[in-house]
């Protein structure tokens, strides 16, 4: 009996050693392929003119096939990381809150402006010739006569920054300030103002200046009528579960490109209206997880369906967790200060 319970635990220690050699074995030849989600802010064929070139370096470089991975909208990628489809991407801050908490993403990195801006601003565009429109006030007082172009839900400067200091903060609810509203990327929402198919739209600096290049007979068509605080630069995330040594990989990769005085790498940056990398991490959604905070003390402030004593409650365990943010931020500047 007792030699057949200890051949009976060899067979278990040996189709677990078996399975373990199985999954290595199957993670070595997923190695081979890295997927890269981009977000989509414009048309795919317009961010494969531009991506593919980089993503080509990073094949050579890395040594292994790295695919793009497109889908119509931010939740698209956010999705293909939590299911593991998605090894790497590109968001924007909201989005990448989103990965972070949901997907299972980490941010490793930081894009950097070509022009040297610390970020990007969000923006409200106007037509040029609809004298109606030259600011938020301008707009808001229109109430129900407007058709509005809002961004992606997982946008920060199409959707979360506007959302908060566009209506929120005025005390406005969209769905009830307009006739039409529409949710779609930032080119989209640029040539349907431009084409006169909604008054006004989200969009921001970053894609301003990608349409001079892609549309630039329909720029002067638009006007800027409102203009955001700074957003911080947007992160790139990978998937924490990734293989360490491709990580090590991925990072050094995006650390050291366009840092060599390659004038190719440089080109291939500037067309994706980005300077050489840096290094980031989670801790760069904090004033973006602020931002979601006020939005909804504000929301509470002025809800109607809960009772003083309930309404007290929920915004306090808000204001509780805004000085947790505001603590650890101070922390990050002092540490980055000295």
């Amino acid at each position: 009996m007792k030699i057949k319970k200890l051949f009976m635990k060899i067979t278990a220690v040996l189709v677990l050693a078996g399975s373990l050699a199985g999954i290595q074995t199957l993670q070595a030849e997923e190695a081979k392929v890295l997927t890269f989600g981009i977000i989509s802010t414009e048309s795919s064929q317009n961010l494969k003119t531009v991506w593919m070139p980089f993503l080509d370096d990073m094949s050579a470089k890395l040594g292994m096939e790295v695919k793009p991975f497109f889908a119509s909208d931010y939740a698209g990628i956010i999705q293909g990381m939590r299911f593991d489809k998605v090894d790497v991407a590109w968001y924007g801050n909201k989005s990448a809150m989103e990965a972070v908490d949901r997907a299972g993403g980490e941010i490793f990195a930081q894009t950097v402006d070509v022009t040297g801006n610390p970020g990007y601003w969000s923006l409200l565009l106007a037509r040029a010739d609809d004298d109606r429109i030259n600011s938020v006030e301008d707009m808001l007082k229109l109430t129900g006569e407007l058709a509005f172009g809002n961004g992606d839900p997982n946008s920060t400067s199409g959707f979360l920054v506007p959302s908060y200091y566009v209506f929120a903060k005025n005390g406005v609810d969209p769905k009830k300030a307009f006739k039409r509203m529409t949710n779609s990327s930032h080119e989209s929402n640029f040539l349907a103002v431009a084409n006169g198919q909604v008054d006004v739209a989200t969009n921001n600096t970053e894609t301003m200046a990608r349409v001079k290049i892609t549309h630039p007979d329909k720029v002067a068509k638009v006007k800027v009528i409102w203009k955001s605080p700074l957003i911080p630069a947007d992160p790139i995330v990978w998937r924490k579960n990734l293989p360490e040594r491709v990580k090590s990989k991925v990072y050094d990769f995006l650390m050291n490109y366009g840092k060599t005085g390659d004038s190719k790498e440089t080109k291939i940056l500037a067309d994706l209206q980005w300077a050489p990398f840096k290094a980031s991490s989670n801790d760069q959604l904090l004033p973006i997880r602020q931002l979601v905070l006020y939005k909804e003390r504000v929301k509470l402030a002025k809800a109607s369906d809960l009772s003083d004593a309930e309404k007290a409650e929920k915004i306090q365990a808000i204001d509780d967790k805004l000085s947790e943010l505001s603590r650890r931020m101070e922390a990050i500047s002092v540490a980055v200060a000295n």
